[in-house]
């Protein structure tokens, strides 16, 4: 999840006056019509959220489901990705101060509750990259187009950490054990495999994307059958090459179903073996590589979600993250940033270095309940209307 340079002055959307005033805005908002826009305005650094951008998004989404003039809201990216994720740096920056960005990850998490239980419909147009906390802003809306430039990964137990954002919620809904190998490997999807996997729910080409925004802009009311019926017009058929890993399920189901990271890889190992099968050998190799912590805090984490709430996967996943940061058993988290963004040599010394030194009574100690109950994420128990159930 490197953050690199991508000139301003290509872009996929034609961007407002004001994005183009210097980009002063990280999140540009706008009231057109019925409609409501929030376009991440950090093209050169792929739209990271920052803890600015959770703040503006989680205010912005706020009043408009408050606002009667607006019936749905459109989210989408400045320039040629839609979001990159979580502003590594600042983790990084504040690894030496106790809990420096609990604030940030804490409004992140209120931010993903709150998409998940929206009250109005809300539609993410997505072209290029949608990665770990990018892709949050993506799933779980009620209509999520993609373009064959778009594509999807929760890469995060490369860098040490674990699928979050309500990912542990929804990955364990994907078909088969498919949750398990995306959080797992982190490999990505593109284009119409995001849908076909039901990580979208609509397959636009790029060349119609800008013709469907405008029309959107001028839908009169936030009526889910319009809405959709709108979108359809410019949506295309999802025929899924033959390659394809969602054509790989019976090997990933056989393989991610084991009850342990070690007993998937060596049954990923014995399928790699077999005759048709060249395409694992890059996918262990990279499996191998991430840390063995996060691993095992993935896999747990990922089979506790196929049977919480989003509110309990969030709370979980918001103990999960902090106890990360705050290097609870593992270092991981900092020297896989160290390794990937900031001295960029790809090598993480990962502590410890092996599956078999990662004990269970060391996860316990990640995924148990704060001492000070104040400290945990206050969000609604109950459980209310959204996409996944």
């Amino acid at each position: 999840m490197a953050i690199i340079a991508i000139p301003s002055s290509s872009t996929m959307f034609p961007m407002p006056q004001q994005v183009l005033r210097q980009n002063r805005e990280v999140v540009v908002p706008e009231e057109i019509g019925r409609a409501r826009m929030l376009t991440l305005n950090r093209p050169n650094h792929l739209n990271y959220v920052s803890r600015e951008v959770t703040l503006t998004l989680g205010q912005n989404f706020e009043k408009y489901e408050k606002d009667d003039n607006g019936d749905f809201v459109i989210i989408k990216g400045a320039g040629r990705t839609f979001s990159a994720g979580g502003d590594l740096h600042s983790f990084y920056e504040g690894r030496n101060t106790r809990d420096s960005c609990l604030e940030g990850v804490y409004r992140m998490y209120w931010l993903c509750y709150h998409i998940h239980t929206y009250k109005k419909p809300h539609i993410a147009l997505v072209h290029g990259m949608s990665v770990g906390g990018g892709a949050s802003l993506m799933v779980p809306m009620k209509f999520s187009v993609v373009t064959e430039k778009a594509f999807s990964s929760t890469p995060e137990t490369n860098i040490g950490f674990h699928p979050d954002c309500g990912f542990s919620y929804m990955l364990p809904r994907l078909p088969g054990r498919l949750g398990e190998y995306l959080g797992l490997t982190g490999e990505k999807l593109r284009g119409k495999e995001v849908v076909a996997a039901g990580l979208a729910t609509h397959f636009v080409p790029s060349q119609k994307l800008f013709q469907l925004e405008k029309r959107l802009l001028n839908i009169k009311s936030g009526d889910e059958d319009t809405i959709r019926s709108v979108i359809n017009e410019f949506s295309s058929n999802i025929h899924i090459d033959e390659r394809s890993i969602l054509n790989k399920l019976s090997i990933i189901n056989e393989c991610f179903s084991k009850d342990s990271v070690e007993e998937i890889i060596e049954s990923f190992e014995a399928e790699s073996s077999r005759k048709g099968n060249d395409w694992i050998m890059p996918v262990l190799k990279s499996l191998k590589k991430a840390s063995p912590t996060a691993l095992k805090i993935t896999l747990r984490s990922i089979r506790e979600g196929r049977t919480q709430t989003i509110s309990e996967c969030l709370r979980k996943e918001f103990r999960i993250s902090m106890n990360i940061q705050r290097t609870i058993i593992s270092g991981d988290f900092y020297e896989g940033i160290r390794a990937q963004i900031i001295d960029k040599d790809k090598s993480p010394k990962w502590n410890p270095s092996t599956l078999d030194k990662v004990h269970d009574d060391q996860l316990d100690l990640i995924f148990k309940p704060f001492e000070d109950d104040d400290l945990e994420l206050q969000i609604p128990i109950k459980e209310e209307e959204y996409r996944y159930k």
